[in-house]
């Protein structure tokens, strides 16, 4: 049974629909990974949520594959809209789908997204509907670009990882860059704007990564791995 919306009808659309909904970013994720990689994983992880909770009324919407990555925007391909464009986007957004769905939970890839998500779920909530987000985090993960993003790509979509590209970026925490983050984005921190170190990444440490994701969005459900 397909969980995705965009394969329904109008009149296949389950009653009182939980909807997840994947949020991505469009930004450089290093030489080696390509553009799209924080979609790709959110898109996954609220796929594969959907297949494990087995219900019938849980499907999952098209992602919104723009974001806020303004802290990327020095790398070429980086395309943002904002924290207040996406903010909208959301509010919009889950105001129309709110129409027929009982439940709304976006499923977030990308960290610049948090601000909106945030400031949208708030005012969501305020209105009264029934909407949460939840973010594709996994144990032991870092920052940018590094192993964890390298090993989900690997497991989910290896044919587009350049490997024979990939090299290690600044492996410092996220406490230590932030001042710089903040002042002037990944550029002023990481010339090839990885923030941790690719090396070791295989397919069956992101289909690892990628569980424990998943148990996340699957306990916001009230589902069980």
């Amino acid at each position: 049974m397909s969980h995705a919306l965009a394969d329904g009808t109008t009149a296949t659309v389950p009653p009182a629909a939980v909807v997840l909904v994947p949020v991505g970013s469009v930004e450089q994720h290093g030489p080696h990974l390509p553009l799209d990689t924080d979609t790709v994983i959110a898109d996954a992880v609220a796929h594969r949520a959907a297949e494990l909770a087995d219900r019938p009324e849980v499907v999952v919407a098209p992602p919104i594959s723009y974001g806020a990555s303004g802290e990327h925007q020095t790398f070429t391909g980086t395309s943002s809209i904002g924290t207040d464009a996406l903010r909208t986007v959301l509010v919009e957004l889950t105001r129309s789908v709110r129409t027929w769905a009982a439940r709304v939970v976006y499923v977030n890839g990308h960290g610049g997204n948090l601000d909106a998500l945030e400031a949208a779920v708030g005012q969501l909530t305020a209105e009264g509907h029934d909407v949460a987000w939840v973010a594709c985090v996994a144990e032991g993960s870092d920052l940018h670009a590094g192993r964890t993003e390298t090993s989900l790509m690997l497991h989910l979509r290896p044919e587009g990882v350049r490997l024979e590209r990939a090299e290690a970026g600044n492996t410092a925490s996220l406490h230590e860059l932030m001042p710089q983050l903040r002042a002037g984005g990944v550029g002023a921190v990481s010339a090839n704007g990885v923030l941790g170190d690719p090396s070791g990444a295989s397919a069956d440490e992101g289909k690892h990564m990628l569980e424990h994701m998943v148990a996340k969005v699957a306990m916001a459900l009230g589902a069980s791995t």
